[in-house]
């Protein structure tokens, strides 16, 4: 484990945090996402043995951990022009999900 693990991991957690700014508070999506980057930035900033920390993180190796994270923050922010928390444009069918059998 080095510095630089646990400070890529504290850096992707923020950025996700600072990507998440444009989403309203109450989406779902944002009130998730936000707290489990709020829980691994808070056990990174102040757990200074790495054997610790990936237990707390329980996600394996912190190389897993940063690994998640940056995913998350591409995700993050993909779904800033998609905004799933809107309404949809057009009702769905009645029988959309309805199987026809």
């Amino acid at each position: 484990l080095s510095l630089d693990s646990k400070k890529a991991l504290r850096q992707c957690c923020t950025q996700i945090l600072d990507v998440l700014e444009p989403v309203p508070n109450n989406a779902a999506y944002r009130t998730d996402t936000e707290q489990i980057a709020k829980e691994k930035l808070s056990v990174v900033k102040v757990e200074p043995d790495g054997k610790k920390l990936e237990d707390q993180l329980q996600g394996g190796q912190l190389a897993e951990g940063i690994l998640e994270a940056a995913y998350e923050l591409r995700l993050a922010g993909k779904m800033i022009p998609w905004k799933p928390w809107e309404p949809v444009v057009e009702k769905p069918p009645a029988n959309q999900w309805k199987c026809p059998m």
